[in-house]
């Protein structure tokens, strides 16, 4: 039903749906050690196409961003709740989100994060559990039970929201910013993170 290897996603056929509108399973990018860990939603065409999460006009507004707060995207780790794309980009279905639960909770546990940041309503409400109101709880920090421990998670808007709504430009750089302060941005601005006691 499915197979991984390390933090890759190799095969997997148990949602039929994104099975039949995936060109390829999309894995999480960047280091596997990263302190930072971005979770987004699910992939969608340009990331389907191209085999790599949020790399299309929402991945130019987080990679921006990133920089601006000290980091750069190579620095970080970005995954989906679901590796594949469902069809029309619609939102990934509760059984899918489910289906896909274990691969995304190994990669946390295998990467070890200081901070998940979520990215919009679906991975905020599919990792806290609960509902969300993203825009108004953005840059707040959870702590909940994911994998074999206990995890930060910040709330943050989906890059996207940002390109249809300019208000919510603030309240995104003000999340990542705040991620990258949990993180310990080295304040060079090298886009290195810094690892206490060195």
């Amino acid at each position: 039903m499915g197979e991984m290897d390390g933090l890759c996603v190799t095969d997997c056929t148990r949602c039929p749906a994104l099975v039949d509108s995936r060109s390829q399973i999309v894995n999480g990018t960047g280091p596997d050690d990263a302190d930072l860990l971005f979770v987004g939603e699910g992939p969608g065409a340009q990331e389907d196409s191209q085999g790599e999460p949020f790399v299309g006009r929402s991945g130019s507004v987080l990679d921006d961003e990133l920089l601006v707060a000290g980091l750069e995207r190579e620095a970080v780790r970005i995954t989906n709740c679901v590796r594949c794309r469902p069809p029309e980009n619609r939102d990934p279905t509760a059984d899918e989100l489910e289906n896909c639960r274990g691969y995304l909770l190994r990669e946390i546990d295998l990467v070890d994060p200081e901070v998940i940041v979520t990215l919009g309503k679906v991975p905020t409400e599919h990792l806290l559990g609960r509902s969300v109101a993203v825009t108004k709880e953005a840059g707040s920090i959870e702590e909940v039970r994911l994998g074999e421990r206990s995890r930060r998670v910040l709330i943050c808007v989906h890059p996207a929201a940002t390109l249809y709504d300019r208000s919510q430009r603030d309240t995104f750089e003000s999340a990542i910013r705040t991620a990258a302060d949990l993180a310990g941005v080295d304040d060079s601005g090298s886009g290195q993170t810094r690892l206490d006691g060195f």
